[in-house]
């Protein structure tokens, strides 16, 4: 299926029918931006009020088992309408956009959000989507939703690092005929990157790196944000993993002094969406930096990780 023409009558039938996403797309041309250069990296700040729902979401599970699951379909709009993908996975327009075209990829199933099973899932989607970045939020990484699996999709070309790992320094760590994983830490935050030509080689990459990371006490997987698109030219997959250390900054809050900040994988791609506009305004580079520090697993951290690719890699 060329999925590529059904979502994009997706997008214009939902943008016409369904007020919500209308409105808020409408919107979306017209919100204020600015760009910062942090070193060799470009930050693009997006001043968007809608998105305060999912900054200031409560994900503990107390707050969780409250609520009605809105990626669930019997509680969502009838208005909001769905394309099938795969066995069981459903794709929709995000009503509350940070693209100008911005899918939801959902599992049919009320399933705990977990990478490990799907990143085969990952990588079909993102060949399937060649337009677009499919990207992963871990259930303490900024998912809005940790208690229903789901991907998200951004049309490529809004998201800074995309272009930039084109041109970042990468640390080999291990590659092969099929591709390689990498080591960069010259964008302002320290990732991995996987690139290869088959899935078979992007899947045991994306695995070993799991395994290796550390689990937080209490936690099902590693802390990681995780960016996906396909290559058309080469034909070849790129895959980017940020290991995170922390969910949500010591700042976090509403107010005097603090920021309505709760990163996932788009901030961590570049593409910082602000629902307070004290906070879109007071935004540095510093700070920025400051938060990627405190977020993001330092090369320190990642030694053991990195030290587990070069020396043990032929063993797995």
């Amino acid at each position: 299926m060329d999925y590529s023409k059904v979502i994009d009558r997706l997008i214009t039938r939902q943008m016409r029918d369904w007020d919500v996403a209308g409105a808020n797309y409408a919107a979306l041309s017209h919100v204020a931006t600015r760009t910062l250069q942090l070193d060799e990296a470009t930050i693009t700040l997006q001043f968007n009020p809608e998105r305060r729902r999912s900054s200031a979401a409560a994900i503990d599970k107390k707050s969780l088992a409250r609520r009605q699951c809105f990626l669930c379909t019997e509680n969502q709009p009838a208005r909001q309408k769905a394309i099938l993908w795969g066995d069981h996975y459903k794709i929709q327009v995000n009503p509350y956009p940070i693209f100008k075209r911005h899918l939801t990829i959902a599992d049919l199933r009320h399933m705990p959000q977990r990478i490990a099973d799907r990143v085969g899932d990952m990588l079909q989607l993102a060949k399937d989507l060649p337009d677009f970045v499919v990207f992963y939020n871990g259930p303490q990484c900024g998912a809005s939703a940790p208690d229903h699996a789901h991907f998200q999709a951004g049309g490529k070309g809004e998201m800074p690092l995309c272009d930039e790992m084109a041109h970042a320094t990468t640390h080999m760590l291990t590659d092969s005929d099929e591709g390689f994983i990498g080591y960069v830490d010259m964008l302002g935050r320290s990732l991995f990157t996987i690139e290869t030509s088959t899935q078979r080689a992007a899947e045991r990459y994306a695995l070993r790196l799991l395994d290796l990371l550390p689990v937080p006490r209490g936690a099902e997987e590693p802390m990681v944000n995780v960016l996906c698109w396909w290559n058309t030219r080469d034909r070849a997959w790129r895959m980017v993993v940020f290991p995170r250390r922390k969910h949500r900054p010591a700042c976090y809050g509403e107010g005097e002094g603090r920021l309505l900040l709760s990163p996932g994988a788009v901030d961590m791609g570049g593409l910082w969406a602000v629902p307070e506009r004290k906070d879109f305004d007071a935004l540095t580079p510093d700070i920025i930096q400051a938060l990627y520090n405190e977020l993001c697993m330092s090369r320190q951290d990642l030694a053991p990780v990195i030290d587990g690719f070069t020396r043990h890699w032929e063993n797995f």
